[in-house]
């Protein structure tokens, strides 16, 4: 079975883009993010027709999240993250897709840094902490999925300085992701690869896909089951050089049934 995540940066605007990679990748379980969308507007019916059922969560301008499944229709466990019941962005969703349990979520950007948006990302972490301890406990397969917005380590963003007061690198961030990690997920993309430089971001500006100037920021974070069951895991990093592509690249791991 192969799960895959990818922030498509607006899935109206590049769904000519997403069909084609869901026609070429045939992954079985997907996460979007960053749909740009209002719920009514989200693209269903083109979906359906490439062979895949969704459900999702949209917003206005910003944010947006989505689980696709291929050949089923997801069964929606939750909408939103706990733990704040003010929160209105729409940056996580969880539900029932081939015989897994997928959360997708977005998590905050949180710049700039210091000030209100990098508080809102480390409390949107602790929240995920606190959900995640309660995933593990209950022993299911389940896969955390989704654009982090942090590159854990410094192979995890090409050499430079440029990015060090991004809130990306922040210590703060770095050591929020590694609690979450250390609760017992597994990092699929990295426990395949443990010392390569791989990235599935690359910003439109400065020619930096072309120039390999990524970061490695969407991640598929495996319970234990699942983990037993993790065959590869690798980046489609060809999708982002495509005309009207997405500044991040789908990321996936192929999993034994």
């Amino acid at each position: 079975m192969k799960i895959a995540s990818f922030n498509i940066n607006n899935v109206n605007k590049r769904l000519p883009n997403l069909l084609d990679w869901l026609a070429s990748a045939r992954p079985d379980v997907v996460g979007l993010q960053e749909l740009k969308c209002l719920d009514a507007q989200f693209p269903h019916a083109a979906l359906a027709k490439a062979g895949y059922q969704a459900v999702w969560k949209g917003q206005k301008t910003w944010n947006g999240v989505a689980i696709l499944c291929r050949g089923a229709m997801p069964v929606v466990t939750r909408t939103s993250l706990p733990g704040d019941r003010f929160d209105t962005q729409s940056r996580y969703i969880e539900a029932a897709a081939n015989g897994i349990i997928v959360g997708c979520l977005y998590l905050p950007n949180g710049n700039p840094q210091p000030g209100p948006k990098f508080d809102y990302k480390l409390a949107w972490f602790k929240r995920l902490q606190a959900h995640g301890r309660k995933l593990l406990k209950q022993n299911l397969p389940i896969a955390l999925i989704g654009d982090y917005n942090v590159a854990p380590t410094e192979i995890d963003i090409y050499p430079t300085t440029s990015w060090d007061d991004d809130a990306l690198v922040q210590p703060e961030s770095r050591a929020a992701y590694a609690r979450l990690v250390k609760q017992g997920w597994t990092d699929a993309l990295r426990a395949k690869h443990p010392s390569e430089r791989i990235y599935t971001f690359w910003h439109y500006m400065r020619n930096r896909y072309a120039r390999n100037a990524g970061l490695r920021l969407d991640h598929l974070l495996l319970s234990p089951d699942l983990a037993r069951r993790l065959k590869s895991a690798g980046v489609d990093k060809s999708v982002r050089g495509l005309p009207g592509a997405s500044d991040h690249a789908p990321v996936w791991a192929l999993l034994k049934r």
